[in-house]
């Protein structure tokens, strides 16, 4: 107890040094913790399931995925065949995407007007929808108002959060979007939610029936042509098996199937389709991996080292005077070490501690758009990667000085004094 509180007061000697040390070990743990999330939660997203897993399916042979919507009621069965047998999806464990994007004023298009939409099943939002079919009960009961509003009434879109006040509108409001990829069909919707905080926040979604109607009476007002669309308006199909083997069987009955092959789909594991998605992004989380949060990692050492060399230079007399009244080597270094862990240690844990409740709970997540991520919660194991992080960094940095101060000859300080 004596030793730590002589470590204390050596901290407490340069109050200004020790502060700065402290914030610079903070914003440099910052940086670590946010790399660190967005990294560990697409590591997961990327991982292959065991059991529960998801299955998606798109075109073969085209990006983005355009297939006519007739291949909804058969592959949402996982194309099951009665007569053939197999394994079949049951009704609650699939969903369609139907991606609708436009803007809010064709006159001024900016990004705060751009809106991107999801067309679905409402009622398949909470059981299919990560995170949200694992909402808290007062959450998922808040939130199945909205969307049993939705499936009474197909106008109804619910938007994130943020995706809100960027357009500056309220729930309530009505919104006419223009649409861009269905050109000639401008959508009317009433905002009639939003999204629990958190990973939905920059996304929206509506009743894909308002979408389909609309492409269904395209051709009376436009001389009997249906909607250049018409035959691509679906574009994801998801899948939830309960394991690896029924995975296996779904996606042979769906890709062996006679009746997908004008256009040829592909079935596979929600990871690998993640894989894909984020493959434009492969050199940005490269960078994030091996060299934005190593070089902060290595940075964070390098200034501990600097802070802790400069004390024990200052303090050449005091370690003398040390070894003097009977302190031995290896106790000098480990009070050198002991105090840069202290400041490295305490510094990472109070920082990713203070990540951890800001970003998550004040903030609702960190905004990092990939793919079709937008937030990314931060992981309550962060705050472990703080002190670790922390306290590696200061006892890399702080070897040599501590074994500068190790290594002080008593005779060599006191000849210099005289």
């Amino acid at each position: 107890m004596k030793f730590f509180l002589l470590i204390a007061k050596n901290i407490r000697r340069n109050l200004l040094r020790t502060t700065l040390t402290v914030l610079g070990t903070m914003m440099l743990v910052l940086v670590v913790t946010l790399v660190w999330s967005v990294l560990d939660f697409l590591d997961k997203a990327t991982a292959e399931k065991s059991r529960n897993l998801k299955l998606i399916v798109t075109e073969r042979w085209q990006i983005p995925s355009r297939m006519p919507f007739a291949y909804a009621n058969s592959l949402t069965t996982g194309a099951y065949d009665p007569i053939q047998g197999g394994h079949k999806v049951e009704e609650p464990d699939s969903m369609t995407w139907q991606f609708y994007g436009g803007t809010l004023d064709p006159k001024n298009r900016t990004i705060e007007n751009n809106l991107f939409a999801i067309g679905m099943d409402p009622a398949k939002l909470t059981t299919m929808m990560d995170d949200l079919d694992s909402l808290p009960p007062a959450a998922n009961q808040e939130f199945q108002k909205v969307v049993d509003e939705m499936v009474g009434n197909k106008q109804g879109i619910v938007l994130g959060r943020k995706r809100l006040e960027t357009i500056n509108k309220r729930v309530g409001d009505r919104i006419t979007i223009s649409s861009i990829n269905f050109r000639g069909i401008d959508l009317e919707f009433k905002i009639v939610g939003v999204f629990p905080p958190g990973r939905y926040d920059l996304s929206a979604a509506f009743n894909r029936q308002y979408l389909n109607d609309a492409l269904d009476q395209y051709p009376q007002k436009n001389n009997k042509q249906p909607h250049p669309m018409a035959k691509g308006s679906l574009n994801l199909v998801w899948l939830r098996v309960p394991d690896a083997n029924t995975s296996a069987q779904v996606a042979e009955q769906i890709e062996s199937s006679s009746s997908f092959k004008d256009p040829a789909v592909k079935c596979e594991t929600a990871s690998s389709g993640v894989s894909t998605f984020i493959e434009p992004y492969r050199d940005i989380i490269w960078g994030l991996r091996w060299f934005l949060a190593p070089a902060s990692a290595i940075v964070l050492a390098l200034v501990i080292s600097n802070a802790i060399s400069i004390s024990v230079r200052e303090r050449r007399m005091e370690l003398a005077v040390l070894k003097v009244l009977g302190f031995r080597p290896n106790q000098i270094l480990f009070l050198v070490l002991g105090e840069a862990l202290l400041i490295g240690g305490g510094a990472g844990l109070l920082s990713s501690t203070l990540t951890w409740g800001i970003i998550n709970y004040g903030f609702g997540g960190l905004t990092f758009p990939i793919a079709f991520f937008s937030t990314f919660m931060i992981p309550s194991q962060a705050i472990v990667w703080g002190l670790v992080t922390g306290s590696v960094a200061s006892l890399a940095g702080s070897i040599v000085p501590a074994w500068s101060a190790r290594t002080v000859r008593v005779s060599e300080v006191f000849a210099k004094v005289a």
